[in-house]
């Protein structure tokens, strides 16, 4: 089948992971909008996105730049002409922090900190490279994964960035990904304030100290909406709203669906359930199950390894062998890296074919 620009969304191949540029294009705007109207900078997270011309569509909506999960990452981005880049992991062993340094000669990167063993080998290989590495403090708020405690042990992590040659202190980072599936508006709007407060608490106890504080970074796409109104942010990591999945959208993003997952039905066995050619492979169930589109009486989905189970609650035949279905992507982050093309369609026509550049960008 015919899979280039111009090609009709009902010829691509199976299964194809597709976007509505119209769509992204919207929830793009929507989220540039409200950091602006919030007086916040915007520095989305393309872990899940991988696609640097999409990355350069939210820098053009007023984006800063992005935020990257690895090294690797960054390396496709920074190759792609993007050249403020914030790595919001950790990044350990002589290895990477040698392409980080050589990443620092083409671009501004900076990365995230939570160790004073980290933050000497960082040091002692940018000073090698002749590079000063920017590195922001990560304080755990609650996420209870990576992260010094917020306060005094954040402050003293920070004074030891300031005396160490070939790094420089720029600020605080945190994750406040536990909050994002809270249930009620009220109760969200507290732990998001509490958990954003002990980051910015922090961020005072350094300057109190004497410290410059350049950067304040949090948000993603489950919290940015609170996250954004709350005082002394300086910058929002939300990224993945942009393609408007199931997960975000439960967890309050407010964003338009824009990816999916076009599959065909390969085996109608029972009146009452469907198989599809699209199972672990092509889509993730592992935050959120993919959603068929346009389909009644949906009681359960299922995914193996190469199909996607659709059990029904009462048997009809309002899909045949050989029919096309459509899933509404699950989680963004983990089905989008499935896949080696996203292809972006606007008013039923493929216009783009995009090559997933970061995909298996795992180091």
């Amino acid at each position: 089948m015919a899979s280039g620009v111009g090609t009709r969304i009902a010829d691509l191949d199976t299964p194809a992971l597709v976007v509505d540029i119209e769509a992204m294009e919207r929830n793009i705007a929507r989220i540039s909008s409200c950091l602006r109207d919030a007086g916040k900078a915007w520095r989305p997270h393309t872990k899940g996105i991988k696609v640097p011309a999409i990355a350069h569509r939210m820098i053009r909506s007023g984006a800063i730049g992005i935020t990257c999960a690895k090294v690797s990452e960054a390396e496709v981005m920074v190759a792609a002409g993007i050249d403020n880049i914030l790595i919001a992991n950790q990044v350990v062993g002589t290895t990477k922090l040698q392409r980080l340094a050589a990443l620092r000669r083409s671009a501004n990167v900076m990365v995230a900190v939570d160790s004073v063993q980290n933050v000497q080998q960082i040091g002692a290989v940018a000073s090698e490279w002749g590079q000063t590495v920017g590195a922001l403090v990560e304080v755990n708020v609650g996420l209870e994964r990576c992260g010094v405690a917020p306060g005094e042990p954040a402050l003293q992590l920070a004074r030891a960035i300031q005396e160490t040659n070939g790094v420089t202190f720029e600020g605080v980072m945190a994750w406040e990904g536990h909050t994002q599936t809270i249930s009620g508006v009220a109760a969200k709007e507290r732990a998001i304030a509490e958990s954003v407060g002990a980051l910015t608490m922090t961020a005072e106890r350094c300057r109190s100290a004497g410290l410059p504080v350049r950067v304040v970074s949090c948000g993603g796409s489950g919290t940015y909406r609170i996250t954004a109104r709350q005082p002394g942010v300086t910058e929002i990591q939300a990224g993945g709203g942009v393609f408007g999945d199931v997960f975000y959208n439960d967890a309050g993003a407010e964003v338009e669906f824009a990816l999916t997952v076009h599959a065909t039905v390969t085996s109608r066995p029972a009146a009452d359930r469907i198989v599809a050619d699209s199972g672990k492979k092509s889509m993730s169930g592992d935050t959120a199950l993919p959603r068929p589109l346009g389909l009644r009486g949906v009681k359960k989905v299922r995914l193996a390894a190469e199909h996607a189970t659709i059990e029904l609650e009462e048997s009809n035949e309002q899909l045949r062998v050989g029919d096309r279905i459509v899933f509404l992507v699950g989680y963004e982050d983990t089905t989008v890296c499935l896949h080696d093309v996203l292809y972006g369609v606007r008013g039923g026509l493929v216009e783009a074919v995009w090559p997933i550049l970061g995909r298996g960008k795992l180091q």
